[in-house]
């Protein structure tokens, strides 16, 4: 007798727990903002949200904290490969979404702070400073006064080695954050506003029916399938995507972070960026957290697995020693890896994916500046607003 995958829910349960107006993939900064812009449109419709892991697993909650729109390098590799008007319009959706979490969550919320938000220009770099006011012409209507400032008399006293710091650059539109506050605070929101949230359950697969979506998972026990039942399904799952949809222009991309123990009279405080975005540090909480070095090895960081690449550890270590607390010591409190989502494209992939499937992926390493303002356009798509 062949009782198929339900054989242990109940009756009760297949009439009344498992089928859902709208079902989100994903409990990040875009799944979890999706569904609360979703239940803000409409209070009375059912909406879940599907995790796979315990905690948000991939970039949502392994990222630096920084409420960033992009250095002065970054816009310059970026006006390489987009035009003017699209460099502008990326800014501006990073701008715009930055100000939705904010608004939606409160500062106080995510302990968002302005305390200086710089980059550190090496010799390589120093033909990015003819560029400087040109860029902030082009920003300006978007951001209403300089994107950039040189800031070259602050770099003795943040203690940062002169000989690789050839000029400072301050960016006087961003910010941080604190990570874990903002998904404690979108998590807390989504609950209240009765969203349902179910972790430690993988999207196997899904299929599309006359009247909605059937999505597959599997749980703890390989053996054990359950279908929930939706009217639309909102794919927010980034990096970890193409185990639904293989055919996904979308790559994985591994994040490596250090944290650092307090260092005893840590000269600076802020966000700090270094190399078009690739390397990027900021104090917290008189510690130093250093993160990134993909760049250094893209095919091994091309993965979702986490796991920490001794090689661009090892280089993160270097550069905290002699670029950044040169004649400090420090030791090493923690280490660890996020998988962020990219793309051929710098725009995020958002769109129907049928008419009952949509997608809001690919984040570009941006998920904490653009994600809100994601998920809202994913809303509104998923609500027949768009």
């Amino acid at each position: 007798m062949d009782h198929g995958p339900f054989f242990m829910l109940s009756y009760w349960e297949k009439q009344s727990l498992l089928h859902y107006h709208y079902i989100v993939l994903g409990s990040g900064i875009v799944g979890l903002s999706a569904a609360i812009s979703i239940k803000e449109q409409q209070p009375q419709a059912r909406v879940l949200v599907l995790e796979r892991a315990l905690l948000p697993t991939g970039a949502s909650t392994k990222n630096a904290g920084f409420a960033c729109i992009g250095s002065l390098t970054e816009i310059l590799a970026d006006l390489q490969t987009l035009s003017p008007a699209e460099v502008t319009a990326l800014v501006a959706m990073r701008r715009k979404g930055l100000h939705m979490l904010r608004q939606r969550l409160g500062d106080e919320h995510i302990h968002y702070r302005e305390q200086g938000s710089y980059e550190l220009i090496s010799t390589r770099e120093l033909p990015a400073l003819e560029q400087l006011d040109a860029v902030n012409a082009l920003l300006q209507p978007v951001l209403g006064g300089n994107a950039f400032t040189l800031v070259n008399e602050k770099i003795a006293s943040f203690g940062f080695d002169d000989s690789f710091t050839q000029a400072l650059v301050q960016n006087n539109y961003e910010g941080e954050l604190h990570t874990g506050h903002m998904m404690r605070a979108l998590i807390d929101l989504a609950i209240a506003k009765g969203v349902e949230i179910k972790t430690g359950c993988t999207a196997v697969r899904m299929e599309e029916t006359p009247t909605g979506v059937h999505v597959i998972t599997q749980q703890t026990n390989p053996q054990e399938e359950i279908v929930f039942h939706t009217g639309k399904l909102a794919i927010c799952t980034n990096a970890f995507t193409q185990a639904l949809l293989p055919q996904l222009d979308l790559q994985p991309g591994r994040g490596q972070v250090l944290i650092t123990d307090p260092v005893p009279g840590l000269p600076f405080k802020g966000i700090f960026h270094m190399d078009e975005g690739y390397f990027y540090f900021r104090e917290l909480e008189g510690r130093v957290l250093f993160g990134g070095g993909r760049n250094l090895d893209f095919t091994g960081e091309t993965t979702t697995a986490f796991e920490l690449n001794d090689r661009i550890q090892q280089v993160l270590e270097e550069k905290l020693r002699t670029i950044i607390l040169p004649g400090r010591s420090f030791t090493i409190a923690g280490r660890w890896a996020g998988i962020m989502a990219f793309g051929a494209s710098k725009q995020p992939l958002l769109k129907p994916f049928s008419s009952r499937v949509f997608l809001g992926v690919r984040m570009g390493g941006m998920g904490v500046a653009i994600g809100s303002e994601v998920a809202q356009q994913l809303a509104q798509m998923m609500l027949g607003e768009a």
